[in-house]
């Protein structure tokens, strides 16, 4: 644990050197616009989630942590509104190098990791489930599915049955990963394994919406399943 103040410059200095590291990358061509927008959707979330135990259990730390989504939220509007100029953001963001893009997805992503953050913080594994499930299992859905041959969904044509199943493990092995650091650290009771079957029903509830036939609204409508299943399962 440490001053809130320090963890909270500390988690925007992470975060936002992770989105750089990988502006830069997208920049150079080194890394193609559409896998470096998923590898920023994938990695950002458990970066952030996992400097919250650097905060002290006090009632202002969700209200400091939530600083950091909120001010690279408003960074993205701006960027997507052009307001502010940032080639390399914009094309490690969006799938066609167009700024209002940004105005979608990216900016939805940031919203909800505000409303978590608030909502949830460290009281209740719930918040962090969802987002993980929304990280891992939305964010490797798209990789996969555009790597990977197989049949099409019957309800929604441009979801694969390999996308779909990317969702469930994708996002069950974040969840995972990340709620079993929080249980070391004693922020949730254990053992991990009370865990185990609650994530796989969530991951399951996610990766059901996720295969619905709608564009954009991913990280909302995959968020609110998780929130809602975990009210039923934790």
């Amino acid at each position: 644990m440490m001053n809130n103040v320090f963890a909270t410059i500390l988690t925007f200095a992470i975060a936002l050197g992770w989105l750089r590291l990988m502006d830069f990358f997208a920049h150079r061509g080194w890394i193609e616009p559409r896998l470096s927008r998923k590898i920023i959707h994938i990695g950002t979330g458990p970066v952030f989630v996992l400097c919250w135990l650097l905060f002290a259990d006090t009632p202002e730390a969700r209200w400091l942590a939530a600083l950091v989504p909120f001010a690279i939220t408003v960074q993205f509007a701006l960027i997507g509104l052009g307001v502010i100029r940032d080639e390399a953001s914009v094309k490690a963001m969006s799938r066609s190098g167009d700024r209002r893009e940004i105005l979608r997805g990216p900016l939805f992503y940031g919203i909800v990791f505000v409303v978590m953050t608030l909502l949830f913080w460290k009281d209740s594994p719930i918040g962090i489930v969802a987002l993980m499930l929304m990280c891992g299992g939305d964010g490797i859905a798209d990789v996969v599915g555009r790597r990977v041959k197989s049949a099409k969904l019957p309800w929604s044509r441009q979801k694969s049955l390999a996308g779909s199943l990317a969702v469930l493990v994708g996002g069950w092995v974040l969840a995972a990963l990340v709620m079993a650091v929080f249980v070391s650290a004693g922020v949730f009771d254990g053992p991990f394994a009370r865990y185990v079957r609650p994530l796989a029903i969530i991951a399951v509830v996610g990766m059901l919406v996720e295969s619905l036939p709608f564009k954009d609204v991913d990280n909302l409508t995959i968020t609110a399943a998780a929130v809602l299943a975990g009210y039923l399962v934790f």
